[in-house]
């Protein structure tokens, strides 16, 4: 394998001011498709300026996340008194001829 001289990159000012413009753009689109996805509209960059400049809190907590995740649904179940209407009803007591069942 033939080893070369490490090339020397130069940084110019130019090229600064070319990042700079593009990071701004990339941020830009990014505060847009996170208001878009949040259907905040032009609502949610007034409050992505006034939070410091962090994205809008999504609302799910870390717990929530993983409930989904797994398929878990902590929601209460109801309790037996509202159940009570729709238990099927006794059977009718034996009739008066026929010995009751053992």
């Amino acid at each position: 394998m033939i080893k070369r001289k490490p090339t020397r990159i130069e940084l110019k000012l130019d090229d600064l001011d070319e990042f700079e413009a593009v990071k701004k753009e990339v941020e830009e689109r990014r505060k847009q498709r996170n208001a878009e996805l949040l259907g905040l509209g032009a609502q949610g960059e007034g409050a992505a300026e006034t939070n410091g400049g962090a994205s809008p809190p999504s609302g799910k907590t870390k717990a929530n996340k993983s409930n989904e995740r797994i398929g878990y649904d902590p929601t209460p179940v109801p309790d037996a008194t509202a159940r009570v209407g729709t238990l099927p009803s006794p059977p009718p007591p034996p009739s008066a001829g026929q010995p009751p069942p053992r």
